[in-house]
């Protein structure tokens, strides 16, 4: 069956605005990411050291920093609840510039910086799947998206 050139045109439209739509969500997951993940995946030259957790309120939870090497030890610094498992727990952190933030290393440091990602890979494959009808590529980019999300839950 032969297309109309408006029919050909309404396709052309809907595989463009879907496409935009994966586009955007993709790039708002690497986006959101990146903001705690540049601190683990670009880690040379700043302060490593390890935190023991001493208390934990509802979004953040605080304790003492030890340091590796150069740096100087602190009494209190901060990290996402989200990252500290409870009371007591020890774990390897590297410190924000500038702040008394630290931010979890090593591959559970690592899989959490990158759960907005995993999150949106999981939507773009609807997307994908739904918008633009590629299938195969939506079960792909979904089923990353989801591997990453079960990951991150096994290893914190």
């Amino acid at each position: 069956m032969k297309r109309s050139s408006s029919q050909r045109a309404a396709l052309v439209g809907r595989r463009t605005v879907m496409g935009l739509v994966a586009l955007v969500l993709l790039v708002a997951g690497v986006w959101s990411s990146w903001a705690t993940a540049h601190h683990v995946v670009l880690a040379k030259g700043r302060e490593h050291g390890t935190l023991t957790v001493t208390e934990c309120g509802r979004e953040t939870c605080t304790g003492r920093y030890e340091p590796d090497a150069t740096s100087a030890a602190r009494a209190r610094v901060t990290v996402e609840r989200s990252v500290a498992a409870e009371k007591g727990d020890r774990f390897p952190v590297v410190v924000k510039p500038g702040t008394d933030a630290v931010v979890r290393t090593g591959v559970p440091g690592f899989l959490h910086a990158w759960m907005p990602l995993s999150g949106a890979m999981v939507l773009a494959g609807f997307v994908i799947g739904g918008g633009l009808r590629m299938t195969r590529t939506a079960w792909g980019v979904g089923a990353a998206g989801a591997a990453l999300l079960v990951a991150t839950f096994v290893a914190l």
